[in-house]
């Protein structure tokens, strides 16, 4: 049963000069769709997600990150979430067809101000990304032969590569990468690249 995956990041500091810029560095390492490029949604939530929000605007086509951000920046606040939305291509495979084509997926990528809903970063990290289901990753229903194999292994890959690319630009000093299930994310998708390998 596929699961919502998550990657959780913090920083050494949070403060709300700093939400946007930590938020756009995430999103300058994001591999956007060439179908659906840019993003494409951005909304700011003000105390709780239970709050209604102040700003939400939508864009087709996408629009560049420095955009999305200029957007966000009137309204800078610690107790704010600022959501940007995007899509980023991954393989799957058609159910009636059972043929493999690149779709674009959607990501959220997520700031939360220090005093956003009683420290929700302390538990979902300074900025969450939001990566949908973990299907793409683990294909679990997918019978491996070499050409599915590879279709699974660039997932797996585009998906390691944005959380290094992160790591390696963002000065991030924390990250987790989890799903909502029981089992151990990290085990999951070691199995299945060892299935793959």
């Amino acid at each position: 049963m596929a699961d919502s995956l998550f990657l959780n990041l913090w920083f050494e500091t949070f403060a709300a000069p700093e939400i946007l810029a930590r938020a756009g560095c995430v999103l300058r390492q994001f591999p956007f769709s060439a179908e659906r490029p840019g993003v494409t949604y951005v909304s700011l939530h003000p105390v709780s997600w239970n709050e209604a929000t102040v700003l939400e605007r939508r864009f087709d086509p996408g629009i560049d990150p420095e955009e999305a951000l200029a957007i966000a920046s009137d309204l800078m606040h610690e107790d704010y979430a600022y959501l940007f939305e995007a899509f980023w291509d991954l393989w799957g495979r058609d159910e009636e067809t059972a043929e493999w084509r690149l779709q674009p997926q959607r990501v959220r990528i997520i700031a939360h101000g220090l005093e956003f809903e009683d420290g929700a970063q302390e538990r979902d990290g300074h900025v969450q990304v939001d990566l949908g289901l973990d299907s793409p990753f683990l294909q679990e229903e997918v019978k491996l032969t070499p050409l599915n194999e590879g279709r699974v292994r660039a997932n797996i890959q585009k998906l390691v590569e944005f959380s290094a690319n992160i790591e390696k630009q963002c000065a991030v000093t924390g990250r987790l990468l989890w799903s909502e299930s029981e089992e151990n994310l990290a085990q999951k998708l070691i199995a299945r690249l060892q299935r793959v390998q």
